[in-house]
């Protein structure tokens, strides 16, 4: 049961805003899963109870029940023939050799759709819920949108061995207890990315290293995360807040303020794709994913060096990190294909081409910072991008939040993103 905190930070903001007037818009602006999740055809769960629940955390694991009718898949059968496997996943997140690779393994077409958003993401899959067999990205705080609204469905592991090369704690999630419906993807931490020949920045040196981000200096050439979650947490750290997960009205506006008084500042650009943005210089210091920092190397001009590009991420690990998820929708098409390819994800030599071709790591026990550069993935002046074991423990996780907050975390991103423009 929520907290009586919890309770009473919820009530004043519904007061305060007044913009929860009814329960199904706002659970509709919190997910776009309103009617979704209230029409569940099993009759588990509504949004009052969605609503109510408290949602996973490391301290509150949640096992998700499997329900009759959505059964795992039977084992043992035969990948579909004739196959086109649906892949949805976010821009530069997978390896167009890899989905080649899995193509020719298992005598398929792999056909590849890109979401900018997780909000985008989850509302896609509900209007068409047959669309797709994989999806390569799915957020931790979305997952319990994506069960409780019957999205997904629960895998039969025995097509999954390869989910023993894991990190031992994403065998046994807190998020999804016995991994019932997940296998995790990719690790990233958020952090700052600056090309050294654009800008002079220096953010270790900064008492507050998210503060490099407020330099007039840098008008004009300063980029942020196209995602609410980062971008609220960006106006967090700026104050020193480092509960990324906060319902506490009071703190979440005053993240809106310090994200208000940026763009006054340096007029910055909302991006997805930092990678392009960042190699190519159309964004000369931005808030990034590590992943799209490593993988800006590709973009840099001719002949420019590596050590052109910096990222900074805080040196003792506690700073916004995260894990990303492989799922299969529940209306899948080829099932066992869409297993198959989640395993194919974690075999070595497929993981080692993913991470080269998009900067992201996977939590394998052997992809290690210190193999990534001397296999010469990662170039040594970008080992900071690579994410530390301990930085789970360390880090600040971005999870899911309750309906309430949730929806004033989006009213406040609303409030500063349509001033800013985005980033081609």
């Amino acid at each position: 049961m929520p907290s009586r905190d919890y309770r009473e930070a919820i009530a004043r903001t519904v007061t305060r805003r007044g913009f929860l007037a009814g329960a199904a818009a706002a659970t509709v602006a919190a997910g776009g899963l309103g009617s979704a999740l209230a029409a569940s055809s099993d009759g588990i769960i509504s949004t009052k109870l969605l609503t109510q629940a408290l949602p996973a955390r490391p301290y509150h694991p949640i096992s998700w029940p499997i329900r009759n009718s959505n059964r795992p898949i039977p084992g043992g059968q035969l990948p579909e023939q004739d196959a086109v496997l649906q892949v949805f996943c976010w821009p530069g997140r997978v390896a167009q050799q890899c989905l080649d690779d899995f193509g020719r393994k298992y005598g398929c077409r792999v056909q590849l759709t890109t979401f900018s958003t997780m909000t985008e993401a989850v509302a896609t899959l509900a209007r068409q819920p047959t669309r797709f067999d994989v999806v390569l990205g799915a957020t931790i705080a979305a997952l319990g949108q994506l069960i409780t609204g019957n999205l997904l469905q629960p895998l039969n592991q025995d097509y999954v061995p390869n989910i023993g090369q894991t990190w031992g704690e994403f065998i046994d999630p807190f998020y999804d207890q016995n991994w019932h419906y997940t296998v995790p993807y990719t690790i990233f931490t958020t952090g700052i990315g600056w090309r050294r020949d654009l800008v002079d920045a220096d953010p270790s040196a900064l008492l507050n290293g998210w503060s490099v981000l407020w330099d007039a200096r840098y008008a004009g050439k300063v980029g942020l995360l196209d995602d609410y979650r980062e971008g609220i947490s960006l106006g967090l750290l700026e104050n020193g807040v480092i509960n990324l997960n906060t319902a506490d009205p009071l703190l979440i506006d005053e993240a809106g303020r310090s994200l208000s008084g940026l763009v006054d500042l340096v007029q910055p650009r909302r991006s997805t794709t930092a990678y392009s943005a960042l190699g190519t210089g159309q964004l000369a210091i931005t808030q990034a994913w590590s992943g799209q920092v490593a993988a800006a190397i590709k973009y840099l001009p001719a002949g420019m060096p590596k050590d052109v590009l910096g990222y900074w991420y805080p040196p003792d690990g506690a700073g916004p990190v995260a894990s990303d998820l492989m799922v299969i929708p529940r209306g899948a098409r080829s099932p066992v294909l869409a297993h198959l390819m989640l395993n194919f994800m974690l075999d070595q030599p497929n993981a080692v081409t993913n991470v080269r071709e998009t900067g992201f790591m996977q939590p394998l026990t052997w992809m290690t910072p210190e193999r990534l550069v001397n296999d010469g993935v990662l170039p040594r002046n970008l080992v900071a991008t690579a994410v530390l074991q301990d930085y789970f423990y360390r880090g600040s996780k971005i999870l899911q939040l309750q309906t309430g907050a949730n929806a004033l975390w989006q009213q406040v991103w609303q409030s500063v993103a349509t001033r800013m423009s985005l980033a081609a």
